[in-house]
């Protein structure tokens, strides 16, 4: 067979995530409680369903507008910036990839928190950028000392989710923005805001695309509840803007996922009524969570991080008899983080059954409810 180049070569055959459906075929069983992956399983607006309907009869024949001209001209009205400042892709996955390939060389310094979203380290290993971690103080990414690595690597790119996934903390705006303008000019703020929607005011800083070194992550995956269409979006300078459209795949999302995000975006009420839900099953997981002994890490996004109180082998086999159970979570995997799980914001028969499953996890990983 042809070689693959040494990049490719020396990396693992792993993916960032195990997938459910992948640990559904391999028990043989469905999970009867999805709350791994920080899905909206309240699902889309209705007017989104209704423009898929309509597209899958009159226009699904059609490739879609390369241009994502309609949805970047609708998101550039809501956001109050141009469209030129906009760039559409393929969910916020790609557009990681696309950042690491534009704004880095290879062997260039890329910094991230340790723990942090494993997609992004997947597209620096993958594209052979050399990762450097900074580890989280506080359960929150520290912002002094990821400068400071930027400083001492000379780093091409910083990446920074706010608010944070895996542990659902964040940072208010002034200390993002203080944060943005401790950087070199020459380093790429790579800020990711996938759950942003459901983040209090406070820790969003205003848009600004005059700066030339920052660029904004948003997505049609969380709150607006269309994750399987891949849709996502990055706000930045013109001229940061202008560099992706030579490079990304211009067919990438469907014509049938431009429509149902431009009908989302206009359904107000849908997602005032999706991010009211999400703010009941946060509650509701920190209750269930004190109600085992357990204490919940405040979220500002679709899931609630639970500190299980001992170490991360502990935390590990609660996640297993959960999925014993048929409750699919997921959990961080970093030292000092590992003692947790990570619960997905769902439906309230899914957070039943959570409920009840959670004090006979706790007891089958080895500790006795309180």
């Amino acid at each position: 067979m042809p070689k693959p180049n040494a990049v490719v070569s020396a990396l693992p055959s792993t993916i960032p995530f195990v997938a459910p459906e992948r640990m559904e075929r391999e028990s043989g069983r469905p999970f009867a409680a999805r709350l791994g992956a920080n899905e909206s399983s309240f699902g889309p607006s209705p007017r989104a369903i209704e423009a898929m309907q309509r597209t899958a009869r009159q226009d699904v024949w059609k490739y879609c507008d390369p241009e994502a001209f309609d949805l970047t001209a609708a998101l550039a009205r809501h956001l109050g910036i141009r469209p030129a400042e906009i760039v559409v892709g393929a969910g916020i996955d790609n557009l990681l990839g696309l950042t690491v390939r534009i704004f880095s060389e290879p062997g260039d310094a890329i910094v991230t928190s340790l723990g942090a979203y494993p997609t992004f380290n997947y597209h620096v290993n993958g594209y052979g950028r050399r990762l450097v971690t900074v580890p989280y103080r506080n359960d929150r990414a520290d912002l002094d000392a990821l400068a400071e690595t930027v400083r001492r690597e000379n780093a091409s790119i910083v990446y920074l989710a706010n608010p944070d996934n895996p542990m659902g903390t964040w940072h208010d705006a002034e200390a993002i923005e203080s944060f943005a303008a401790s950087l070199p000019g020459e380093t790429l703020l790579l800020l990711d805001e996938a759950y942003g929607e459901m983040a209090p005011p406070s820790a969003l800083p205003p848009l600004d695309t005059g700066r030339n070194n920052i660029v904004r992550a948003r997505t049609f995956s969380k709150a607006y509840g269309l994750a399987g269409l891949r849709v996502g979006y990055l706000v930045g300078a013109e001229p940061i803007c202008a560099q992706y459209h030579k490079v990304r795949d211009h067919f990438g999302v469907n014509i049938m996922a431009q429509s149902a995000a431009l009908a989302a975006l206009s359904d107000c009420e849908w997602l005032a009524s999706v991010l009211a839900k999400v703010a009941s099953a946060r509650e509701r997981i920190a209750s269930i969570a004190k109600e085992s002994g357990l204490a919940a890490l405040p979220s500002a996004a679709n899931f609630v991080t639970i500190d299980c109180g001992q170490d991360g082998d502990f935390a590990m086999g609660v996640l297993k008899a959960l999925d014993a159970r048929s409750v699919f979570i997921r959990k961080p995997m970093a030292p000092g983080l590992d003692r947790c799980i990570r619960v997905s914001c769902g439906l309230q028969q899914e957070l039943d059954l959570f409920e009840t499953a959670l004090p006979e996890a706790l007891a089958a990983a080895g500790r006795s409810r309180r």
